[in-house]
């Protein structure tokens, strides 16, 4: 007999008896009998309906969506089944803390295990962008990218013990995560420069890897226009967490000292309704703000949509005409009540942008946090989007990256590579899935794209089959061009770089064309090259380990150990240590038995 068939059992037959110790009489013994036999046959009746009940949940946490990740299958089922344990409905008040006599025994209460809070963070599911055959799509087009919040929620998950799912890892933010030192632009005639390197592929010496570096002019903090800045925090029950609202309310805390008198800043905070906390306040009335601040505490829904309204509102009221105007959304993304719908938010941020407002997303938290809402808020609202996991994260994107942050030097940033099909057989963008564009929407001043700041800097990575390398991974087509070298003619270039860009407050793209030369190609990579491919591949062994062939775990570390080149802050450093917790971790999940049905 099951525990909860015999605690069911335990508990008509003590509720039937009354707990008393006194003997039935004779003549009362066949009523009894009979009404302890209907008792027992009631348990017997409660207990398969408790079974059963189990049976539910546990198929219900197999069949949920919790983390969502296409490519996570046992691993998967093994998480949603610890984050969601089943367990029977506990017993009625009335008799949950009795001790049960039964027969001259004692039974205790059994206790009744506590359901843990289900996992329900969400990840916008993905595919990692396929290999092109050049004779037949030789141009790429994307969208440049400056978040980096993918990395340092993966980081968050490993040192949880949490195999990160595959739809977290977005490889074009853990690459953007570090600096690479790219050159930054001789003058102001550009916002920024870009530079090429070419190398072989580290996991395979017959394909090649073109680095693509873009670097923005650094400004002086001290020469940065006014800042209209909206703190947008979300305050909901969901919030009340150390790793939510307290981080929060201490990461914003380090940004404070940094504002200036010609700054304003306002509060907004949103629960079950959405509130102003601080209404525009200059910002050098520090201790006001950080009065503010702490007197934040959490509770209610969440109604994300009322706020996000609120602090355009307040950031209209505010505006400064050439300055700097953003709204700073810190949640976990657990909008629950109000506009719960992803696209009727993305609308409402969308219209908002073309007043010229910028939005800036800030993930918290775990087991619930909406990844793919925060991410994609940010995209739409001509932001960027960081997760903060640590104090020092916090430090690092709202202090020492703010000026980045704030002051955009170009807009609608966009890249395009025509690959040569006399010398390039095959090749794919590594990363950037959800920011590649329609090759005619390159020239289209119409379509939105990234916004790159002062001293950002953006790294892109190829990875190329050099015709006639013996390298291919596309079969070769039966009716396709016998030669692909008489289709390119120039053999001496590689590719044709353009990039498409508009300076703010006007409508009008600029052009910048580069060739990268064959002869480019080096035997002897710079550090950053070889620390960038490193990082690329294990973003790819966090997804899977399908594009790095025979590469693995322990050449990611070594070749990140041996570029970790400049790191002031330690972050490379850190790196390598991660390195090893995703090996641990992931060995660990595949030698884990299959789920049952599988």
């Amino acid at each position: 007999m099951s525990h909860r068939r015999l605690y069911y059992t335990l508990l008509a037959v003590a509720i039937l008896t009354g707990c008393s110790t006194s003997s039935p009489t004779a003549q009362d013994a066949p009523a009894e009998e009979a009404a302890a036999s209907a008792a027992v046959a009631a348990a017997e009746a409660a207990a398969s309906a408790a079974d059963a009940y189990a049976t539910r949940r546990e198929r219900q946490a197999l069949d949920s969506v919790v983390v969502t990740g296409t490519r996570i299958q046992a691993e998967a089922k093994a998480a949603r089944l610890a984050y969601a344990p089943a367990s029977p409905p506990p017993p009625p008040a009335s008799v949950a803390s009795v001790q049960y006599r039964v027969a001259g025994l004692v039974a205790p209460t059994m206790p009744y295990p506590q359901a843990q809070p289900a996992n329900t963070e969400k990840y916008a599911a993905r595919d990692d962008n396929p290999v092109h055959r050049t004779i037949d799509q030789p141009v790429s087009t994307f969208s440049v990218d400056v978040d980096t919040g993918s990395y340092s929620n993966v980081r968050r998950m490993l040192r949880d013990g949490v195999r990160p799912p595959a739809d977290a890892v977005r490889a074009e933010e853990f690459v953007n995560y570090f600096r690479y030192g790219h050159a930054a632009p001789v003058d102001r005639s550009r916002p920024f420069r870009v530079t090429t390197e070419l190398a072989p592929a580290p996991w395979n010496e017959k394909r090649q890897l073109l680095m693509i570096g873009i670097k923005g002019y650094d400004v002086p903090k001290a020469t940065l226009p006014p800042a209209n800045l909206v703190f947008l925090l979300d305050t909901s029950g969901s919030m009340d967490s150390p790793d939510k609202l307290p981080l929060l309310k201490q990461s914003f805390a380090q940004l404070v000292p940094q504002l200036r008198k010609q700054d304003r800043v306002s509060i907004v905070v949103y629960a079950g309704s959405a509130g102003l906390v601080l209404p525009p306040t200059p910002g050098d009335r520090h201790d006001e703000i950080l009065a503010a601040l702490d007197r934040l505490q959490a509770g209610g829904s969440t109604n994300g949509g009322d706020g996000i309204r609120l602090a355009y509102a307040m950031a209209k009221q505010a505006f400064v005409p050439d300055g700097v105007n953003r709204v700073i959304l810190a949640t976990d993304g657990d909008f629950n009540v109000g506009t719960v719908s992803q696209q009727a938010l993305e609308t409402l941020v969308a219209d908002q942008r073309k007043s010229g407002i910028a939005l800036t997303t800030l993930g918290f938290g775990q087991g619930n946090y909406n990844d793919a809402l925060a991410e994609r808020l940010a995209d739409v609202g001509d932001g960027n989007h960081a997760y903060i996991d640590t104090l020092r994260e916090g430090r690092k994107v709202l202090v020492e990256e703010m000026q980045s942050t704030l002051l955009t030097i170009a807009r609608d940033v966009k890249i395009q590579v025509e690959f040569n099909p006399a010398v390039v057989s095959e090749y794919r963008l590594i990363g950037y899935e959800n920011r590649v564009l329609a090759n005619e929407d390159f020239a289209n001043d119409k379509v939105d794209a990234g916004d790159i700041g002062a001293g950002h800097e953006v790294t892109a990575l190829y990875e190329i089959t050099p015709v006639g390398s013996g390298a291919d991974r596309l079969p070769a087509l039966r009716y396709g061009a016998k030669n692909a070298a008489t289709a390119g003619g120039d053999t001496d270039e590689l590719a044709h770089l353009r990039l498409r860009y508009k300076l703010p407050g006007e409508d009008a793209s600029k052009l910048i064309e580069t060739p990268i030369a064959r002869a480019s190609l080096t035997r002897q990579p710079s550090a950053s090259f070889r620390f960038a491919t490193a990082v690329a591949a294990y973003a790819d062994l966090l997804r899977g380990g399908q594009r790095i062939e025979n590469w693995n775990w322990n050449d990611v570390a070594s070749a990140a150990r041996g570029s970790v080149g400049s790191d002031p802050h330690g972050l490379k450093a850190e790196f390598v240590g991660m390195v090893e917790q995703a090996r641990q971790l992931t060995s660990a999940q595949s030698d884990a038995p299959a789920i049952a049905g599988e």
